[in-house]
């Protein structure tokens, strides 16, 4: 953006502020504030082995992602409080619910947005079948998503032009950018079959073991029931002339076909890992004017050869890990992708076989310079061309962040109230 208060001297003290770490408060972490992280309350056994496979494989432990070298595996931490998700609504939006100046209305969607010239003045919401107005006093924020935020814009006239026309929908301001520029870390899930040692797999299915999750949960706020969805990480370099790691793992002791399936029934682990600087880029459009209709995602992953270059390294580097003696005496077998896949190629096509979001879309209103015929927004969030108008979700990033996007986006909410509460006082 070349706005320095978007560097990292600048937005540690944002990550701090609104931290509540289990560790305290030091150089790189914050105590007290509204965003609790705790260690996870259990731990496996594979996932204690694939730890010490990757350290035989060369790439160190580490007891903290979060210091500025990120390269080594460890337990995540989790956003949890006791055993219990510890959700932006919990940490952020339920203590100040019964302000006076709060009004939270549920049951509506947002439609588009309310134009007068150049002037945002609100914004058009749905609820039930009657359709409602929010007028601004002074400013409107956007804070839909990287998918919401932009189909906003596009129902609303802001956005390509030529797209518009298609879509029956006026022109109101012309930023070619909106809905452009997605990116997302495609995880690529290579699954092992394992013998000897226990999984999340055989306990989920059976329903011995299914009781005893849910006992272990109610009396002591333990066990698989407070898992976060992935419980080892590491960071890691495709390369060793990369300068900072660009791969991210997140390893789970299950194994499914896909999302929302039963886990198997036979035990097995799971390598997911995901190229964190993807060239890729993908787009968001809306399908017509109606806000119930789920927008058009084009993530386009894979398409750029650097991204399929690194994705075959990633599945060999995985493959390297399950082979290390740490994970021998449970004979790791290859269930997904499977053999047959060896050359740069194959390998390529087996990632997108096997690789699916990891729900990090960003970059839809991407932030960018005077100069950057693709920004939506200036480095204050504003839209460009409009008055009154502000994105503040993590569409944007102009390029993904190189880990996890859900801090970085209550990060990105922390400088944005700050933005409106300073203009609110230059006014």
């Amino acid at each position: 953006s070349g706005d320095d208060g978007w560097s990292w001297a600048s937005v540690l003290p944002l990550f701090k502020g609104v931290e509540d770490s289990w560790r305290g408060g030091d150089a790189h972490h914050g105590s007290g504030g509204e965003w609790r992280v705790e260690q996870q309350r259990l731990r496996w056994d594979i996932l204690d082995r694939f730890a010490e496979a990757t350290a035989e494989a060369g790439i160190p432990m580490t007891d903290d992602f979060n210091r500025g070298n990120n390269l080594g595996v460890s337990q995540f931490e989790v956003n949890q409080r006791r055993g219990t998700r510890w959700s932006a609504a919990r940490g952020f939006l339920d203590p100040v619910r019964r302000r006076p100046n709060l009004a939270i209305v549920t049951g509506a969607m947002s439609d588009r947005l309310q134009i007068e010239g150049r002037q945002v003045k609100g914004i058009v919401f749905r609820q039930g079948n009657q359709e409602c107005i929010a007028r601004a006093r002074i400013e409107t924020i956007l804070a839909a998503g990287s998918l919401g935020s932009p189909a906003i814009l596009q129902r609303s006239g802001i956005g390509d032009g030529a797209t518009l026309q298609s879509l029956g929908i006026p022109l109101s301001h012309e930023l070619k950018g909106v809905g452009g520029n997605l990116q997302d870390h495609l995880q690529l899930r290579s699954i092992f079959k394992v013998s000897g040692i226990k999984t999340l797999n055989q306990q989920a299915n059976s329903l011995w073991g299914k009781a005893m999750m849910g006992l272990e949960y109610a009396l002591f706020r333990r066990g698989p029931l407070t898992m976060a969805p992935s419980q080892l990480g590491l960071f890691a370099q495709s390369d060793p002339s990369v300068g900072s790691p660009d791969l991210e793992y997140h390893v789970q002791p299950l194994s499914l076909d896909k999302f929302g399936d039963p886990v198997h029934k036979f035990p097995a682990f799971t390598a997911s890992v995901c190229d964190l600087r993807p060239k890729s880029r993908g787009h968001v459009t809306i399908r017509d004017r109606d806000p119930a209709s789920a927008p058009r995602i084009a993530p386009m992953y894979l398409t750029h050869p650097e991204d399929r270059a690194k994705a075959a390294k990633a599945i060999r580097l995985t493959r390297r890990i399950a082979a290390q003696p740490a994970l021998a005496p449970y004979k790791p077998v290859e269930h997904l992708p499977g053999p047959g896949f060896e050359t740069d190629e194959d390998l390529a096509v087996a990632a997108g076989n096997i690789g699916t979001t990891i729900f990090h879309p960003v970059g839809t209103c991407k932030m960018g310079r005077d100069d950057d015929r693709q920004a939506v927004t200036d480095s204050r969030l504003r839209v460009r061309g409009l008055a009154g108008l502000r994105v503040v979700d993590a569409s944007i990033m102009p390029t993904i962040t190189s880990g996890n996007t859900s801090s970085p986006t209550v990060m990105i909410a922390a400088r944005g109230a700050a933005m409106i509460r300073e203009d609110r006082k230059r006014a």
